[in-house]
């Protein structure tokens, strides 16, 4: 499911004279009085102040200060997307991708995705790519993709580095470069991506587009492990089982593929059993505790 952007709060409207007012929904808003923000930014909306018509469909949308009204909140997204609000074209967009106070219809979710993303929109671009790679009311086009996912990647956007990194890495769209899938993931995983703090580590685990360094991988995998990723948690074990990049350690190892497993890694918990018929009585529970602890933690420090 797509997501609602919300908007920008301090805006400078035009005349002068709308601004204090218009600033006194901001003030309301920021305090949690989406009654008043409601009550302050509806003239400009029903005024055609674009910015004002794109808050009200939020307000509508997530009911803010008024009852949830999905019609509602189309409404005035339309109002403020057919001035070219990019916002609202993309907020418009995600309720049509969602069916959201509309049938579902990819077809015009990409209309509006499309007039947001070539104003520069990031996470329009973001959405735009991935209909074209899934062919979500368009013919499935990798390298249309691939260009909007570059636009997106291009101004920061996480999400959109990874998929650029998926893509170099399977030769989707683009000739195959693990140097290049590197350099997106990395990207992606400095800004928290569990997908690209797994893939990089991988990467470095297998020595494609990057030397092979056991202790850079487990460095990622362990921050996507942190995350729950059930993949990196399984190959923690396995490199704790034999001591690439860490020192050989069984009862760790122990404990991260017992984690995976109650995550839902097939692997995990054959290799975990085989695993125990190695540590004596007292590892093993020493093994179960640690894991144990380690998900109280919510899999931080363990």
């Amino acid at each position: 499911m797509r997501h609602i952007f919300f908007f920008l709060l301090i805006v400078m409207l035009s005349p002068i004279s709308w601004g204090a007012d218009y600033n006194k929904g901001v003030d309301a808003y920021e305090r949690g009085d989406y009654a008043t923000a409601l009550r302050e930014w509806t003239p400009f909306a029903e005024q055609g102040n674009a910015i004002a018509q794109c808050n009200l469909g939020v307000m509508y949308d997530n009911g803010k200060g008024v009852e949830k009204n999905p019609t509602e909140a189309m409404k005035w997204y339309r109002k403020a997307a057919e001035q070219g609000y990019a916002r609202a074209q993309y907020n418009l967009g995600v309720m049509y991708d969602n069916g959201e106070g509309v049938l579902q219809d990819h077809k015009t979710a990409g209309k509006w995705y499309t007039l947001a993303a070539e104003q520069g929109y990031a996470i329009a671009q973001y959405n735009l790519g991935l209909i074209y790679a899934n062919g979500e009311g368009v013919e499935k086009n990798p390298t249309e993709a691939m260009k909007w996912f570059r636009k997106a990647a291009e101004q920061g956007y996480a999400d959109a580095q990874y998929n650029l990194g998926v893509m170099y890495a399977s030769e989707e769209g683009v000739l195959q470069d693990h140097k290049t899938a590197v350099k997106w993931f990395t990207l992606a995983a400095e800004q928290g991506v569990a997908r690209a703090q797994y893939n990089l580590g991988w990467m470095y685990d297998n020595g494609r587009g990057v030397l092979q360094d056991h202790k850079t991988a487990v460095k990622w995998y362990t921050l996507a492990a942190e995350q729950g990723d059930a993949r990196a948690q399984y190959n923690l074990g396995v490199m704790y089982n034999n001591g690439e990049g860490v020192i050989k350690d069984y009862v760790y190892s122990h404990m991260w593929l017992n984690i995976a497993s109650s995550n839902g890694h097939q692997k995990a918990g054959e290799y975990r059993d085989s695993l125990a018929k190695k540590l004596t009585p007292q590892q093993l529970e020493r093994a179960q505790q640690l894991a144990r602890e380690c998900v109280a933690k919510d899999y931080k420090g363990c």
